[in-house]
């Protein structure tokens, strides 16, 4: 059950068996343990831990490193610690996971300690515990550090696989170094260490969030060369790698060549016509999509009510809005509705945004706040921004993009002070508006820029 994801049940079964005597032992509670990381439930964790304890497991090494693994996913590192400190005998997998704990929030300098202090001590890392290492370097946009424990693992005897180069190059990708990743890319293959479907799910979107035809091509390439090219999922990738390039050709030509489409295919294409402004094609192939037997998704209605905001149909769009749960029993999420008041923006229907707003039965996110000061600030209804100005500043906003243009709207206006106070909740809240990036490609070569944080108050970058 556990491996199919029913953790609930599996943990009312484990009640049931303590209820008629049946204790368990050793491999039970490795289960249970494994059921409160599903759960994420530390709480649960925590009892589990007490009845290990009672049945006097805990010096058990396989139930100790299911405890250290427990507490790790959970984020309670320190109760991790304590677990580790009173092991009486440990293995390679012990100290793997606490390094795997310290790498997973970031505490990367205590998890080398502990590397070097398991070799003093007569254990030898494995594969794993190598690349945990390297993915948290990368993942800390440490990129020569990254590199430079990749070439001390070839000096120790161990060969970088495939797993070291996607942790790599995964962690480059969020990091929005395109560079260093596609540099790996080239490196593993010519080191013939031959990247895999996991190494190009991670490429794709590089390609697309720099808008870089050229690498998408280079990538594409390589998946027809590799046979990877039958596989859905990444076909549906390449459609919304070549959507965010601009190419509505090489997106169309991918969804043809499908055999087997599924409803992520499908919305991949929706959604690529609907970024082009062509909202009747999109909708055509919603309706295509319906005959073949697929039932639409949230992402669908996504797709197509952006579709319908990008072409200025906002009559189209509240049809297709309210026919949600009416005719498909779709649940409108969030994002429907960021949406439908981007939908009212973009047509210059900033009232009609507004009463939309007051109407909806949940509360404003920050997708919808920053779809409706956007909106205001095209449009110059800085009247209108005000009245939203209240609901953001106690919103507890994660992103900085509701602060900047709420910062900016006060600074056309020269409210230096308002300014100033957004700037204050910003920095309380340490919310940080991070730099823009440009990418210039020239031939196999791509040239970063970036912007400064401060240009001038009152500026977007």
């Amino acid at each position: 059950m556990v491996y199919n994801g029913y953790f609930g049940d599996a943990l009312f079964y484990f009640r049931s068996m303590r209820d008629i005597g049946l204790i368990g032992n050793k491999f039970t509670f490795g289960i249970v343990l494994k059921t409160c990381v599903g759960l994420m439930d530390v709480k649960k964790g925590k009892q589990v831990h007490g009845m290990i304890c009672e049945m006097g497991l805990k010096n058990d090494v396989s139930i100790g490193n299911a405890l250290i693994d427990m507490y790790c996913k959970c984020g309670c590192i320190l109760n991790a610690c304590k677990v580790f400190d009173g092991m009486t005998e440990r293995d390679v997998a012990s100290w793997t996971s606490i390094i795997c704990g310290f790498c997973n929030v970031g505490e990367i300098e205590k998890a080398l300690v502990l590397f070097e202090r398991m070799k003093l001590e007569g254990y030898e890392p494995n594969d794993f515990t190598w690349n945990v290492i390297i993915a948290t370097y990368a993942r800390l946009k440490d990129s020569k550090k990254a590199f430079g424990f990749m070439e001390r693992m070839k000096k120790e005897g161990f060969i970088p696989d495939v797993v070291a180069g996607n942790a790599m190059i995964s962690g480059f990708v969020q990091n929005h170094q395109v560079k260093e990743a596609f540099d790996l890319f080239r490196e593993m293959v010519v080191s013939r260490i031959c990247p895999n479907q996991v190494t190009i799910a991670a490429l794709l979107p590089a390609c697309g969030s720099v808008g870089s035809i050229q690498l998408g091509r280079e990538i594409h390439g390589f998946i027809c060369r590799m046979g990877f090219d039958d596989n859905v999922f990444i076909a549906s990738s390449l459609i919304d790698m070549y959507s965010k390039c601009g190419s509505l050709k090489d997106a169309r030509n991918v969804f043809d060549k499908i055999h087997c489409k599924n409803v992520a295919s499908w919305n991949a294409m929706i959604d690529c016509y609907g970024k082009c402004g062509m909202v009747d094609s999109s909708i055509e192939l919603f309706t295509k999509m319906k005959e073949q037997g697929l039932h639409p998704n949230e992402v669908t209605f996504t797709c197509i009510l952006s579709a319908c905001s990008h072409s200025g149909s906002v009559e189209k769009g509240l049809e297709i809005f309210t026919s949600m749960k009416e005719c498909y029993g779709v649940e409108v999420s969030t994002e429907h509705y960021a949406c439908v008041v981007d939908l009212f923006c973009r047509a210059g229907k900033i009232e009609e945004a507004y009463e939309f707003l007051k109407a909806m039965p949940i509360q404003v996110t920050e997708s919808i706040a920053g779809a409706f000061l956007n909106g205001c600030k095209i449009h110059g209804r800085r009247d209108l921004a005000k009245l939203m100005a209240e609901e953001i500043m106690r919103m507890q906003l994660k992103g900085s993009g509701g602060f900047v243009t709420l910062s900016n709207i006060y600074a056309a206006e020269g409210d230096w002070e308002k300014v100033g106070n957004v700037r204050k909740v910003m920095k309380e809240r340490n919310v940080n508006k991070w730099p823009g990036f440009s990418w210039l490609e020239k031939p196999c070569e791509i040239l970063e820029g970036k912007g400064e944080k401060e240009v001038a108050v009152g500026l977007d970058i």
